[in-house]
């Protein structure tokens, strides 16, 4: 197996404790008996112990070995993988190496560890190569990865020659693109040690639709119209989605990235501190080949707090002009997100007939460099109703309307008022009722 890794190329770039990596200096030692069989156990024992933990974290099953290699390949940032991303597989002289790699890769696809085994006097290999994964797969947090890892597998396991490899993966690259970013719809951002940043996949988010949303026809419309335009490649705006709490601007935000995920749309959710990281996290995603929505959630800023001049000068008016593949989607209670004081129009100015304050101007300046606002009002006690018998329909709730509805009321009186977060909030207690 050393042999075979010594010959990757593009791909050889891998940190020594990687399983792939870990195995290949196994069978190295064993070759040359430079550890003991003992040692050399416990090596193994471990690295099968991390097939079976990727396993878990991902939903492998069947052969893990064919699972990990695969999962190595489409998540592998190289300057090969990244073109094909971008533009597909163009003929060059770069697709000469990249074929020399999946011919090795064909042949670690192919790698019988019996002679690994029968020194060892193990028979772990041979159980992982027919795993049966444990547990319900609509349970997966990776459900997504899982599905995609294993298609690929299975058809590179089917691959006659390097050609057919090669085929495979960078159709793949072309269609969902690599790395984390190919794989996952949503991200949070942290800092590294190096100042940084570093990117988390987000692998629970709530698989809501914007049909699952009652109401709120033109609000859905106005944001599905701008996302459309812009995964499309056409001019679209950022969106400040604005109103009272519990209308569904989250969900809707949520819901908008599940049903464009598909045509390349990416979500990265940053919080009101990270303000100061928003030009580095741009300057590291406006050369993928995705279209990225960078949200902002419950967006709102005191007015001792500067942050909001960070994100005035990335939406709008810094030197570097925003990359087209990135816009901004926010949620906030405040219609003008700064909060406003009557002091703020000390310094009104009046002459012809205008007034104008800076300090105000100051303020606005932020709400109005969103192209598209969108009014989430809260619904009437009518549509409050609706929401409720809709909801509950939906959740296969038998119960007459008339007193669906007077429960629904009793609930809202104590929990919060009349909203679609109250609506779904009263429908789960049902649910939770029904033995």
């Amino acid at each position: 197996m050393y042999k075979i890794v010594s010959r990757l190329l593009i791909y050889g770039d891998m940190p020594k404790d990687t399983i792939l990596m870990e195995l290949a200096d196994i069978v190295r030692r064993m070759d040359d008996g430079s550890q003991k069989k003992e040692e050399l156990m416990t090596r193994v024992f471990t690295q099968i112990k991390h097939l079976l933990q990727v396993a878990t974290d991902y939903g492998f099953d069947k052969n893990l070995w064919h699972n990990y290699l695969t999962f190595l390949l489409i998540t592998s940032e190289n300057p090969f993988s990244i073109t094909c991303e971008k533009v597909g597989a163009n003929e060059g002289s770069v697709n000469d190496f990249a074929k020399g790699d999946f011919r090795a890769f064909k042949q670690l696809f192919a790698y019988d560890f019996n002679r690994l085994e029968e020194f060892l006097g193990v028979d772990c290999f041979s159980r992982i190569s027919n795993y049966q994964a444990i547990g319900k797969k609509e349970l997966m947090y990776n459900k997504n990865v899982s599905e995609k890892v294993q298609a690929l597998s299975l058809r590179l396991e089917e691959a006659r020659d390097e050609n057919e490899f090669f085929d495979c993966v960078t159709g793949f690259y072309r269609d969902y693109g690599v790395g984390m970013f190919g794989l996952n719809k949503a991200f949070r951002i942290s800092s590294g040690a190096d100042g940084q940043v570093v990117f988390h996949a987000i692998n629970n988010m709530e698989a809501v639709m914007l049909e699952d949303l009652v109401g709120y026809e033109i609000q859905k419309k106005k944001l599905i119209d701008n996302t459309m335009a812009f995964v499309q490649g056409r001019k679209a705006n950022n969106v400040l989605l604005f109103g009272d709490s519990g209308t569904g601007k989250s969900t809707s935000v949520k819901a908008i990235v599940n049903a464009f995920y598909p045509q390349g749309l990416r979500m990265i959710e940053i919080y009101k501190h990270q303000f100061k990281d928003l030009s580095s996290v741009i300057a590291q995603i406006k050369n993928r080949n995705y279209k990225f929505i960078i949200y902002m959630d419950d967006l709102s800023f005191e007015e001792f707090e500067v942050e909001y001049k960070f994100l005035k000068a990335v939406i709008e008016g810094g030197v570097e002009t925003r990359p087209d593949n990135i816009l901004i989607y926010a949620t906030s209670n405040r219609r003008h997100l700064i909060k406003e004081n009557w002091s703020d129009r000390d310094d009104m100015e009046s002459g012809n007939g205008l007034h104008r304050s800076d300090t105000m101007e100051e303020k606005l300046s932020l709400v109005n460099r969103f192209g598209v606002t969108i009014s989430y009002s809260k619904p009437s006690q009518k549509e409050y109703f609706h929401i409720v018998t809709e909801l509950a329909r939906r959740a296969g709730i038998d119960m007459e309307e008339k007193e669906l509805c007077a429960e629904a009321n009793k609930w809202e009186l104590s929990h919060g008022g009349i909203s679609g977060r109250t609506a779904q909030q009263f429908v789960n207690y049902l649910l939770g009722r029904i033995v």
